[in-house]
């Protein structure tokens, strides 16, 4: 799209801030308009058929992207998938009406996959049958680029000139029929995809960083689905006023039971009982129905039945046994807070310190934020518990050891080792 498309040191001007001259008024920014106009939506195996045989007769990366329906369903499934591809032109797939994609993947199996923010889209995906084998993430290279902001918006914006559809991303998309303006808005999300992956990556070129971004795609790309997370009712908000183990019992049997409801009726848990809700009844202890009716979140609104559901949940918490009560908190995996470092260890409060402000340094020089040339989880630990041999293979095996890329571990790694000596 050649309108859409700049030279290299336009996308370097828009990349470091540049601006016209003062006396220069700024080009008004166009709509971003769908070149063939909105697709139909693909809601059955005859059409998804079609679907299939286009993308797999088309050429070069595909862009993709998902809509979820956060905060309204249960769980993380996609509710509309969008596509576009040179030679097929743009699809939207209904996963409702067509919930195995794996046809649709394995026919891109050898394509790049365009997404914005990979990490939050693969997982729905990998659940209808679409995992890419390689993938360029227009936000990570955004951030490695140094945008300040990596919104897909602003990205379009910055980089293409073109501006997007706002409004409709935190929408319900389990909606059905969804809303004409919905699907326009949906498929501009994949529109300029292409377009912005190519002067992305030639801006990586231009300031060393593409072969650190094809890493972390890369990265990205073969990491396996993540663990099922431990006591997940331990991140109900507002937990940390829960102190006693009989109220923290409390908070576990009404996360448990909330989380049946919510999964039996696929609606949001928030939407079932507030987060608040729940740690006001673990501080009461309330001792019966009318007892929990003048908390706050279970007020007249809520019916008789399910207020003996969630009394029911707090009496069981009440009845456990002492040697059947939660602990007072997870015992960390890796080091302890940092704050409490130099009383701990001031030796390794003060590696941490020298390697923060080495990391901080670097991270500035390279215009990347910092938890991206390096996760604060890995510098903690490698602060906390250094390579017994201070040596640049001991510090470069430790990086490793923790996730860390080669290019990671190249920019960091002697950073890390004057820091470790710190404490020495």
């Amino acid at each position: 799209m050649t309108d859409a498309q700049e030279t290299a040191e336009e996308t370097s001007l828009r990349t470091t801030g540049g601006a016209p001259p003062d006396d220069v008024a700024p080009a008004p920014i166009p709509l971003l308009e769908p070149r063939e106009g909105i697709p139909p939506v693909v809601a059955d195996d005859d059409a998804l058929a079609g679907v299939i045989a286009a993308f797999a007769g088309g050429t070069g990366p595909v862009a993709v992207d998902a809509e979820r329906a956060s905060g309204y369903r249960y769980g993380q499934r996609a509710y509309l998938v969008q596509l576009r591809r040179e030679g097929a032109g743009s699809t939207l797939i209904d996963p409702v009406g067509c919930p195995d994609l794996s046809g649709l993947g394995e026919v891109l199996a050898d394509a790049e996959w365009i997404l914005h923010a990979a990490t939050q889209d693969l997982p729905c995906l990998r659940d209808i049958g679409m995992t890419p084998t390689s993938l360029f993430d227009t936000e990570l290279a955004g951030r490695l680029a140094g945008f300040p902001r990596v919104g897909l918006g602003a990205m379009v914006e910055n980089v293409l000139g073109y501006a997007l559809e706002k409004g409709h991303s935190a929408v319900d998309w389990s909606t059905r029929p969804l809303p004409e303006p919905w699907l326009r808005y949906a498929a501009l999300d994949v529109e300029l995809l292409v377009d912005l992956r190519d002067a992305l990556e030639k801006e990586l070129d231009r300031q060393g960083k593409l072969g650190w971004a094809l890493e972390e795609f890369a990265a990205i790309a073969s990491a396996p689905p993540a663990p099922p997370r431990k006591d997940p009712w331990r991140r109900t908000s507002g937990m940390h006023k829960v102190r006693r183990r009989r109220q923290i019992a409390v908070v576990r049997e009404l996360w448990t039971a909330r989380d049946q409801v919510a999964q039996r009726r696929d609606i949001s848990p928030g939407k079932v009982l507030g987060d608040a809700a729940i740690v006001e009844a673990a501080l009461a202890l309330p001792a019966g129905v009318q007892a929990l009716t003048a908390l706050p979140g279970f007020g007249h609104r809520m019916g008789r039945r399910q207020l003996e559901q969630w009394q029911a949940a707090v009496d069981r918490a009440k009845q456990l046994p002492e040697s059947e009560l939660p602990q007072p908190g997870q015992q960390p995996a890796g080091p302890p807070p940092p704050r409490s470092w130099a009383d701990k260890d001031p030796a390794a409060a003060a590696r941490l310190s020298a390697a923060r402000t080495a990391v901080t340094e670097l991270a500035e020089r390279l215009h990347m934020p910092q938890e991206n040339l390096i996760t604060p989880d890995t510098v903690r630990r490698i602060c906390w518990e250094p390579p017994k041999a201070l040596t640049p293979g001991a510090v470069e095996s430790a990086l490793a050891g923790h996730g860390a890329r080669r290019w990671q571990i190249e920019q960091v790694g002697p950073l890390l080792l004057r820091a470790l000596d710190t404490g020495a």
